[in-house]
């Protein structure tokens, strides 16, 4: 993708399943103006932030990295509050009503582009919410960027069947990466494992590398 790609953003409204979820869609364009497409159909990113109790919004540094990462590929990138988070009504609710409004975010996504290409994102216990939701509506792509699936109960007799990548820092105090290689390992499907040294939680410092691994899993497996 040519490196004029930019994101035009839109602030978004979008009912969900207790009321209107905050939400920001930013879709790149080149340094005309026109929207880049990277295929004739249309491709959707829906992002899944970390966990609402302890400050993660749809701002995450992680969650940012990923739509810019997305947007570099041509496909549109939304990012949106669950439940009781910014502007977006309700209250938290245990990773049960958060993967609600995934799904619903999702619906209004493939509603405004009908015959869209579905990739899901999610960083912590966004990446357990990305798993879950990639199930319930079939996602094309998944990236999970050390997923919490011991936070957010994933049924690992239901797995997603797409193109899946999780990246993981060996050094991530909060997902313990010998935890999620173990988990990965016990999978009948499991995703391709990123193990990026000397990476903690949150990729201080190294989100550029975050990002291009990113886009060289999905350019290569495209």
């Amino acid at each position: 993708m040519s490196s004029l790609v930019r994101p035009v953003a839109e602030s978004l409204s979008i009912a969900g399943p207790v009321g209107n979820l905050e939400a920001i869609l930013e879709t790149p364009v080149d340094a005309s103006g026109a929207i880049v497409e990277s295929t004739d159909r249309p491709r959707i990113a829906v992002i899944c932030h970390p966990h609402p109790v302890y400050g993660g919004t749809m701002t995450n540094k992680v969650v940012h990295m990923l739509a810019k990462a997305f947007n570099e590929l041509g496909v549109r990138a939304l990012r949106f509050n669950y439940r009781g988070v910014g502007a977006s009504a309700g209250k938290y609710d245990e990773g049960n009503g958060e993967t609600d409004d995934a799904v619903a975010v999702v619906d209004w996504a493939l509603k405004r582009w009908p015959g869209a290409e579905l990739w899901l994102g999610g960083f912590s216990f966004g990446g357990g919410v990305a798993i879950r939701t990639a199930v319930l509506r079939e996602a094309q792509r998944l990236v999970t960027v050390a997923p919490a699936v011991h936070r957010v109960a994933v049924d690992t007799s239901k797995l997603p069947t797409c193109p899946w990548l999780l990246v993981q820092g060996d050094h991530d105090e909060l997902v313990d990466a010998a935890e999620i290689q173990q988990w990965v390992a016990k999978l009948s499907t499991p995703p391709e494992l990123a193990l990026l040294s000397g990476v903690d939680h949150f990729f201080h410092g190294r989100m550029n590398e975050l990002r291009e691994v990113v886009i060289q899993w999905a350019r290569r497996t495209s």
